[in-house]
């Protein structure tokens, strides 16, 4: 891993997967007031699977990491696009792929990093427009 683009792209898959492997209660609270559209995670998700198999390429992630992260894109993809609609607060609650994605998050982490449990992603503070 020579490109510090890699690195910043290996953290943040690491830091979202945190998010993802995190317990619904976490998930909830990390949201807040903050109205998230199941949309987004999901292309937020399928992003960062995508980008892994450069990743794993120019060594930043292990073979073993890119098939855990493919299963969870695989999980993912199977999503209905009816049911990637709304805000995730909602999904996280009424749909039970989102507990696959938790379980199958738990596990990439588990092999990347010892522990599944790990510190959340800062939440990203919307625009203002105020300049």
């Amino acid at each position: 891993m020579n490109h510090l683009g890699d690195v910043k792209l290996r953290t943040w898959t690491l830091r979202f997967m945190a998010l993802l492997a995190a317990d619904t209660q976490d998930q909830l609270a990390w949201l807040g007031e903050r109205e998230l559209e199941t949309e987004d995670v999901a292309e937020e998700v399928e992003l960062l699977c995508r980008i892994s198999e450069g990743l794993t390429e120019r060594g930043a992630f292990d073979p073993t990491d890119l098939h855990h992260l493919r299963a969870i894109g695989r999980r993912l993809g199977e999503i209905d696009a009816a049911c990637r609609i709304g805000l995730w607060a909602n999904a996280l609650a009424t749909d039970p792929a989102w507990d696959d994605i938790r379980s199958l998050s738990r596990t990439f982490l588990l092999a990347n990093l010892g522990d599944w449990r790990q510190p959340l992603p800062r939440p990203v503070r919307p625009e203002t427009g105020d300049g």
